[in-house]
């Protein structure tokens, strides 16, 4: 199926604003080097506050032409599309909103760097799952996919900030063991949101646990506690 007229329109746009230095500097940063986690992704190299505004000016494209730019090559055209979807998102009716949740979920494929998770998964996914019914975010934690454990984290916040812990201390049991760093990273600065809300929870979610931790995971939701106690955990003598 060829590109819909819309989606040609701000593609056009993007790539006016294409930056080859920029290109480079985000290949890097996002390593896309063979065996790195964003391996073979493509950059035009436009800044984050450009694919904002133009997510803005592009707010009402049709769900079907921002499924099309989800399985585009280019980042910055997935990343405007979930700009947008998240925004349609907040703004929809229970039936756009399940239409949304549905494409995300299968688009997962493509929503697939830290950036575009963290950007969307507690917005789009955190947003439309029941918190007493987590299995959606139990099947995400259990994939082999990193990009889909780091959505059933990630989609947690949704419910930190709202003051509910149960999702972000449960997925996190199932994430103790992962083996990628930004696994680590991701479920220690969950916990710590979690802390910074309700600090006896995440100490007593850290005091079952902290042995089994990656040392990454267990210094991000240590990054607020008072020095002593910090050293107490990284020490073992908690």
């Amino acid at each position: 199926m060829g590109k819909t007229e819309h989606a040609l329109n701000f593609q056009r746009e993007m790539h006016a604003l294409a930056d080859s230095g920029r290109a480079e500097i985000s290949r890097r940063f996002f390593k896309t080097g063979p065996g790195e986690y964003g391996e073979g992704d493509r950059f035009l190299g436009l800044r984050v506050p450009q694919v904002r505004s133009l997510a803005r000016q592009h707010r009402t494209l049709p769900i079907e032409t921002l499924q099309e730019c989800l399985q585009s090559p280019w980042h910055e055209e997935r990343l405007l599309a979930l700009f947008i979807l998240v925004e349609q998102y907040r703004r929809g009716t229970e039936a756009s909103r399940e239409a949304i949740y549905q494409t995300y979920l299968a688009s997962t494929d493509r929503i697939n760097n830290w950036d575009l998770v963290d950007s969307s998964a507690e917005h789009i996914v955190g947003a439309h799952i029941d918190p007493e019914r987590l299995d959606i975010l139990e099947h995400l934690a259990g994939s082999s996919s990193l990009w889909e454990r780091r959505i059933g984290i990630l989609a947690t916040f949704h419910w930190i900030k709202k003051g509910n812990f149960r999702p972000t201390v449960q997925i996190a049991k199932l994430l103790l063991h992962d083996s990628h760093d930004l696994i680590h990273k991701a479920v220690g600065w969950m916990l710590r949101e979690v802390g910074k809300r309700d600090l006896p929870c995440e100490e007593a979610f850290l005091v079952e646990h902290y042995r089994a931790m990656p040392r990454t995971m267990l210094r991000y939701a240590l990054e607020r506690f008072p020095e002593s106690r910090r050293q107490d955990y990284l020490l073992g003598k908690v």
